[in-house]
């Protein structure tokens, strides 16, 4: 079993084109605070923080690149192009889309034989059980519940998958990462408790927009439920 990651939590230090934190060395910075705060890992988008990170942070790195393809759902690492630039960048381990969408798996099947051909790992974003039991099946060394709740047949929901977590964990042999929707510490334990090797936090963490916002959006509502009129 691959155990290149001591358990614990992941932090996803990433901020897309138009938000407060792109560019610079803005994700550098969240990674260092991240590994300051206990982080045993750091998981990122875009070739030059792969590389900036690298550079800074000495913590195992999970590298993506985000790219949107007319007339396609699929966008984490989506073809050979982004694969070589997040192994070029330095990543340690590449993260990719390996759901069952737009008979890809011949596809992901090469990718997946150039990231280890490269001495890199490989992790496997899924959205569903049958998914990730295939992805080891075809020699993924992670599979991460990242795509639940983002495609159309998987389950959607507020929170995170905590039940693909245990039906993975109880299968698989490979580590299974929770990532997607953990908002609380106590969503983290749940996680870990079903038998997650490690879990993946972002927006909780890196994107103070999404955080401020979870807290106005409270007070607004209370406010509008306990205003005294004149």
């Amino acid at each position: 079993m691959t155990t290149f990651i001591k358990r614990g939590i992941i932090v996803s230090c990433q901020a897309l084109i138009g938000e407060p934190l792109h560019g610079g060395d803005a994700m550098v910075k969240m990674a260092k605070a991240a590994q300051l705060g206990g982080a045993v890992g750091i998981r990122t988008n875009g070739s030059e923080d792969i590389a900036a990170i690298k550079r800074e942070v000495p913590l195992p790195l999970i590298g993506l690149i985000k790219r949107n393809i007319p007339g396609s759902d699929v966008f984490i690492t989506p073809t050979l192009e982004e694969v070589q630039a997040v192994v070029k960048a330095g990543a340690d381990i590449v993260a990719m889309d390996v759901t069952d969408r737009e008979n890809r798996l011949e596809i992901v099947r090469e990718l997946l034989e150039y990231v280890h051909q490269a001495g890199k790992l490989a992790m496997a974003d899924v959205s569903t059980y049958e998914e990730g039991v295939q992805a080891e099946q075809m020699g993924f060394d992670y599979v991460s519940t990242t795509l639940s709740g983002y495609t159309s047949y998987s389950i959607q929901g507020d929170g995170p998958d905590i039940e693909l977590v245990k039906k993975l964990s109880a299968f698989l042999r490979v580590p299974v990462f929770m990532e997607g929707k953990v908002w609380r510490p106590e969503e983290a334990l749940a996680a870990l408790q079903a038998g997650a090797q490690n879990v993946v936090v972002g927006s909780a963490i890196t994107r103070p927009q999404l955080i401020t916002e979870s807290y106005t959006s409270a007070v607004e509502q209370w406010l509008a439920d306990h205003v005294i009129s004149n």
